[in-house]
C-alpha cells in the first residue's frame, strides 16, 4: 500500500467524526458513508458534521461524503467501520464477500451484534470471509469528544497480524493521540464489550445515590469480572491492568462523556428502559451488549454478578434498588 492510505469510515456518529479527524489530520483522504441526509448536505457544503461533535471542521477536499455504501468500500483500502453494533447488519445488508475481498477491517465498534452474539472479528470472518490476519479491532481509553478537543489520547490496536495492527497504529498516530498494539483481539474485544455494561452499572448506582467509595469497589470488582470472562473465553497471557482493558472501564464508567454511565443514571433514576433510549440522542452499546455477554455466558458460566445484575434490571425488569442492594453483599 502507499504511504497515503484510502480509507473509508463506515458512519457518521461522534466516534467516525473524531476518527475521521485524526485521518485526515494525518493527510489521510477518507471517503465517508454517512446515512443521515443532513449531516451528508452539511459535511459537503460547510464541512462539519450537523449531528455529532459539529465543531470539527473538515476541509472538503479531505473527505469524500457518500450515500453509495458500495462505491464508498470500493474506492478504499482499509475500511473503518464506527456504526452501532445493533445496525450493522442493516447497514452492511447489501455488502458481499467479493466487496471486502484483499480489504483491511478496522472495527471501531465495542459493541456485538444482537442475536447472533458475535464480535465484530468473528462476525467479518464468517460472514464476508475476511481472514483474521485483515482484521483489526480499536480499544480504547478515549472519547470522542477529547479527541475533538485534542486533548492527548491513547488507542490500543488488536489485531491477529503484527502489521496490520502496526498499519493501523501508524494511521492513527499524531501529535494528540498516542498508539499501542497488542495481538490479543479477543481479548481487547470482550473488553471493550463489558466495559460498557459496567458503565451502565456505574451510572445505575450513580443515580441510586451510590458514592465515589461504592463506586471504588464496584469497578475493582468489574475489572475482576473482566479478567475471568476474558481468561475463559480466550486464555492467553494478558495484563488486565494495561489500557486496553482498565484504562478503558475506567474511563466508561466515570465520564462525562460516557453515553453508557449517561445511560444507567437514567435507569437509577427512574426512567424507563425505553424512556431512557428515547431521551438519549445516541445509542448505550452496554444495552445490547448485556444481553449479548449473558448469552455467550451460559457455555463460560463466569462468575459474573455486576454483569448479571445489570441484565436483571435492564431485560428481567428488577427493581434497580433492590438488584443493587443485593449486589452490595457480594461485592468485596
Amino acid at each position: 500500500m502507499a504511504s497515503v492510505i484510502k480509507a473509508a469510515m463506515i458512519g457518521g456518529g461522534s466516534w467516525a467524526t473524531a476518527l475521521t479527524k485524526v485521518l485526515t489530520d494525518n493527510k489521510h483522504a477518507v471517503n465517508w458513508w454517512v446515512r443521515n441526509p443532513d449531516s451528508r448536505k452539511a459535511l459537503k457544503e460547510h464541512g462539519h458534521n450537523s449531528r455529532y461533535i459539529s465543531s470539527v471542521h473538515f476541509e472538503k477536499n479531505s473527505i469524500h461524503v457518500s450515500e453509495d455504501l458500495i462505491d464508498t468500500i470500493r474506492k478504499s483500502e482499509i475500511i473503518f467501520l464506527a456504526v452501532p453494533s445493533a445496525f450493522i447488519k442493516i447497514t452492511l445488508a447489501a455488502i458481499h464477500p467479493q466487496d471486502l475481498k484483499h480489504k483491511l477491517i478496522v472495527s471501531a465498534v465495542k459493541g456485538m451484534i444482537p442475536q447472533e452474539n458475535s464480535v465484530m472479528a468473528d462476525y467479518f470472518h464468517n460472514h464476508f470471509a475476511v481472514q483474521y490476519s485483515n482484521l483489526a479491532v480499536i480499544s480504547g481509553p478515549c472519547h470522542a469528544e477529547e479527541v475533538a478537543l485534542e486533548k492527548l489520547s491513547y488507542l490500543t490496536i488488536a489485531s491477529q497480524d503484527s502489521n496490520t495492527a502496526n498499519l493501523v497504529a501508524n494511521m492513527l498516530r499524531c501529535r494528540y493521540m498516542k498508539t499501542n498494539t497488542s495481538d490479543d483481539i479477543y481479548g481487547t474485544e470482550y473488553s471493550a464489550v463489558l466495559k460498557n455494561v459496567y458503565a451502565i452499572a456505574s451510572g445505575i448506582c450513580n443515580g441510586l445515590g451510590y458514592g465515589d467509595n461504592f463506586q471504588a469497589v464496584l469497578i475493582s470488582n468489574a475489572i475482576e469480572e473482566i479478567e475471568r470472562f476474558v481468561k475463559a473465553v480466550h486464555p492467553i497471557s494478558r495484563d488486565i491492568k494495561d489500557s486496553a482493558y482498565l484504562g478503558d472501564l475506567l474511563v466508561t464508567a466515570y465520564s462525562q462523556f460516557s453515553r453508557n454511565r449517561t445511560f444507567g443514571n437514567m435507569i437509577g433514576r427512574g426512567y424507563s428502559v425505553k424512556s431512557a433510549q428515547m431521551e438519549m440522542n445516541m445509542i448505550a452499546e452496554g444495552y445490547y451488549a448485556s444481553a449479548c455477554i449473558n448469552e455467550v455466558n451460559k457455555k463460560y458460566k463466569v462468575d459474573m454478578p455486576i454483569a448479571q445484575a445489570v441484565y436483571n434490571i435492564l431485560y428481567q425488569k428488577f427493581s434497580p434498588l433492590l438488584e443493587v442492594r443485593l449486589l452490595s453483599d457480594k461485592l468485596k
